[in-house]
């Protein structure tokens, strides 16, 4: 709706989305981008690494389970 969202919230939906990924084809940050935008959160692709950065998540690709 526009309105302003903490960082704390947007932090806790990230980790949220990320445990619930498939550990075989984890999700990239651009692919959490659009993600959250499609549940009205629009976030910029650079907020969502250095939020990613900050809760000591790897990027996608260090994350895969093989």
């Amino acid at each position: 709706d526009g309105g302003n969202v903490s960082s704390a919230s947007v932090k806790d939906v990230i980790a949220s989305v990320i445990r619930g990924e498939d550990p075989a084809r984890p999700l990239s940050d651009q692919q959490i981008v659009e993600k959250l935008k499609g549940d009205g959160l629009p976030v910029a692709r650079r907020t969502v690494a250095k939020y990613r950065e900050a809760l000591v998540i790897l990027p996608s690709h260090l994350r895969t389970s093989f």
